[in-house]
C-alpha cells in the first residue's frame, strides 16, 4: 500500500477538496499525525512536529505522532507561538487540518499559565484573570483543601508549604501553574568557568540563558544529547547564580566525574566540593550525591536517613542529573523544595513510569531542547550509524521457547547463544575501534567476557575496580569492555566508538537512547560511531525492540537491518553504514 492509498483509506475515499499531494503530514481528528517517511520534506516536518507531539509508531512507510496536553505545554514553555504552530501545520499538511485538532492545541495553550502563583507575605497567592476559572477550581476537593482565604474573585491564598503539592493537583485537573513565587537566593559561592580550559559552545550558552531567563528563571529542564556537554551547561548556570549547590546524580562514577569536571574547568577547588555517597559523607559548598544514598532506608516503613541533606545547607540551586531517572521518593522531596532553584539535565524526557507530568511540575518545564541530528551535523557529537542484526534461535531452544511464558520467552531470545557468532564477526571487523558490549543479563555478559577474554563491569564490581577499568579503556589498554546496565548512564568514555547491544530492559526507549549516548562524544578523525543491536528474529525480543527504537527514530536515526547470516559478508564488502575508515 502506498502512502496515498493509506490516507485515502483514512478518509474513507472522501478526499477533502484541498489536496497537497506533495506534503508529508496528515493530521487526524484523534490527535495523531501521520508523517510520510520518504517525502522530501519529512526531516523538516519531523523537526517541527517533535516540538509539540510525541512519536508513537515508526513503520517504514509513515510514522505516527500523537499530540498530548504535556507535549503542547512543553511547546508553550519553549515560547513557541500558537500562531506559528498553526501556520506550519497548514504548510506541511496534505489535507486541511481538522478543526478539532487546532481546538485541542488552542485549549492547551489557554490552560498553560491560566493560573499564576505569587509570594504574598507568609502565604502564596493564586491568581487568574478569569473569575470563572477561579470558581471552577475552588470546587475541586483536591484543590479547595489548600485554600486558606478567598481574597477576591480573582485570587485566593494557600500555605507556602504546599507549593509543590498544589501544582501537582492543578496539573492533574489540566491547569499547569505559572509559578512566579520566586526562589530563595541561598548562600553565596563564587564560581567562575576557567575560560582557558572551557569555552561554552553557542547552544550551551543558549541553554544557560533559557534557564536563567535574565534572572526571572530558576526551574526547568535542559534536554541535550549524551556527549553534548550537559555538565558544562550546569557549570554555566552555577556561574550565573553564584550560590552553594547540591548536585544529585546516578552513581559514584558520575559523582566523581562531576567533581573532576568542576575542579578542572571552574574556579572551585577540591576543598569546596564534597562527595555524599555510600563511601563518603562530605557536606561542602558544592555537594554531589547519588540518588541511591538519598533513597536509602533500613526498611520500607522507616524514614529516608539521608533526606536531611536537602536542608543541611542553604542551597541556592539543586541540579538533578539524568532527570529521567529521578526516583519517586526524590520526587516527593522535590515537592517540598520549591523555594530552591531547580535544574534538570537529561538526554530524553522519556520516563517508562509515565511521570513526565511530575517532572514538568516539580522540577520545571522543558526550557531548552536541541535535536540530536542538529548537533551531529555541526560535528558536536559523533555521526552515528545504527545497525540491527537479526539472528535465528538455535533449534535446541525452539521447544523451550514455545512452551515458555512471555517473560521467559523474552529472556530466552535475549540470551540467544547465536549472538556470540555475531559479536565475534564485529570484533574482528572493528579491531581498531574502542568497543563496548552492553547487556542486561549477568549470566550472558559473563559468558561473552569468558568467550573473548574481556574484562567485565557489573553492579557487583567494586567502584575502585570500575574506575581502573574505565581508565584503562580510556587509555586504550583495553580495546573492548563488557558492561551491564551500570554503564547506561553518566559514564564518560570519550573514545568509545562502537557499541554492541546484546540484550536490554524489554522495550525501554530511554535505555536505547542512553546506550547510543555512550558512543556519541566527538571523535578525532572521521568522528563516526557504530551502534549494533543483535536481536533474535520473530521473537518477544523482536517485539519489544520495535518500541526501544522509537526515540532514536524520532531524532532522525535510521536502523539498517541485516540478516545475521550475511553479517560477515556485509562487513567484508564494506557495508557503508558500518565500515571503519
Amino acid at each position: 500500500m502506498t502512502f496515498a492509498d493509506f490516507t485515502n483509506s483514512v478518509y474513507n475515499g472522501k478526499i477533502p477538496d484541498r489536496i497537497m499531494s506533495d506534503k508529508p503530514l496528515v493530521f487526524q481528528s484523534n490527535l495523531t499525525i501521520l508523517a510520510e517517511v520518504n517525502n522530501p520534506q519529512f526531516r523538516e516536518a519531523r523537526a517541527f512536529i517533535s516540538l509539540f507531539a510525541e512519536l508513537e509508531k515508526s513503520p517504514d512507510i509513515f510514522h505516527t505522532y500523537r499530540i498530548t496536553d504535556i507535549s503542547v505545554w512543553n511547546a508553550c514553555a519553549l515560547d513557541i507561538k500558537e500562531k506559528l504552530i498553526f501556520e506550519k501545520m497548514d504548510s506541511f499538511s496534505r489535507y486541511p487540518v481538522p478543526e478539532m485538532v487546532k481546538n485541542f492545541i488552542r485549549q492547551q495553550y489557554s490552560r498553560y499559565g491560566k493560573f499564576s502563583l505569587h509570594t504574598d507575605g507568609d502565604f502564596l497567592l493564586v491568581r487568574s484573570d478569569d473569575p470563572a476559572c477561579i470558581e471552577e477550581i475552588r470546587n475541586f476537593p483536591s484543590v479547595s483543601k489548600y485554600i486558606i482565604e478567598n481574597t477576591d474573585m480573582n485570587s485566593f491564598r494557600i500555605p507556602t508549604a504546599v507549593r509543590g503539592d498544589f501544582k501537582q493537583q492543578m496539573i492533574m485537573i489540566g491547569y499547569p501553574v505559572d509559578d512566579q513565587a520566586g526562589f530563595k537566593t541561598g548562600s553565596s559561592l563564587a564560581v567562575s568557568i576557567n575560560k582557558k580550559k572551557c569555552t561554552l559552545r553557542s547552544y550551551q550558552e543558549d541553554a544557560v540563558d533559557a534557564f536563567h531567563a535574565g534572572g526571572k528563571g530558576g526551574a526547568g529542564v535542559i534536554v541535550l544529547p549524551c556527549g553534548a556537554g550537559k555538565t558544562i551547561v550546569g557549570m554555566g548556570i552555577m556561574e550565573i547564580i553564584q550560590t552553594e549547590t547540591l548536585i544529585v546524580t546516578t552513581n559514584i562514577v558520575a559523582v566523581r566525574q562531576w567533581k573532576q569536571e568542576l575542579i578542572s574547568k571552574t574556579s572551585l577547588t577540591e576543598d569546596l566540593i564534597g562527595e555524599y555517597s555510600g563511601e563518603q559523607k562530605e557536606i561542602k559548598p558544592v555537594t554531589i550525591a547519588t540518588y541511591k544514598i538519598l533513597t536509602f532506608r533500613k526498611n520500607k516503613n522507616s524514614d529516608f536517613l539521608h533526606f536531611a541533606l536537602f536542608e543541611q545547607k542553604n542551597w541556592g540551586l539543586i541540579i538533578y542529573d539524568e532527570i529521567h531517572l529521578l526516583p519517586a521518593p526524590v520526587f516527593r522531596k522535590a515537592s517540598e523544595m520549591q523555594v530552591k532553584r531547580r535544574l534538570g539535565l537529561t538526554a530524553t524526557l522519556l520516563r517508562e513510569d509515565g511521570k513526565e507530568k511530575d517532572v514538568f511540575t516539580l522540577i520545571g518545564p522543558k526550557k531548552y531542547d536541541l535535536p540530536w541530528k542538529d548537533l551531529e551535523q555541526k560535528k558536536f557529537i559523533a555521526e552515528a550509524e545504527c545497525v540491527e542484526i537479526r539472528v535465528d534461535l538455535p533449534e535446541r531452544d525452539e521447544e523451550r521457547y514455545i512452551l515458555a511464558g512471555d517473560r521467559i520467552k523474552y529472556r530466552i531470545a535475549a540470551e540467544n547463544s547465536k549472538k556470540i557468532d555475531a559479536i565475534r564477526i564485529i570484533l574482528a571487523a572493528f579491531q581498531k575501534e574502542r568497543i563496548l558490549i552492553i547487556g542486561e543479563y549477568i549470566r550472558q555478559l559473563f559468558s561473552v567476557a569468558d568467550e573473548f577474554s574481556l574484562p567485565i563491569i557489573t553492579g557487583s564490581t567494586p567502584n575502585s575496580e570500575r574506575e581502573k577499568l574505565y581508565d584503562s579503556f580510556k587509555k586504550g589498554n583495553i580495546p573492548a569492555l563488557v558492561v551491564s546496565r551500570v554503564a547506561n548512564f553518566a559514564v564518560d568514555l570519550p573514545l568509545a566508538s562502537t557499541a554492541i547491544q546484546i540484550s536490554g530492559t524489554f522495550g525501554s526507549r530511554q535505555e536505547e537512547a542512553q546506550r547510543l549516548g555512550r558512543i556519541l562524544r566527538p571523535k578525532p578523525g572521521s568522528n563516526r560511531a557504530w551502534f549494533f543491536s543483535i536481536i533474535t528474529r520473530n521473537s518477544r525480543e523482536d517485539f519489544f525492540n520495535e518500541n526501544r527504537k522509537r526515540f532514536l527514530l524520532e531524532q532522525g536515526y535510521h536502523y539498517h537491518v541485516i540478516d545475521g547470516n550475511d553479517l560477515e559478508k556485509e562487513l567484508h564488502e564494506g557495508l557503508n553504514c558500518a565500515r571503519p575508515d
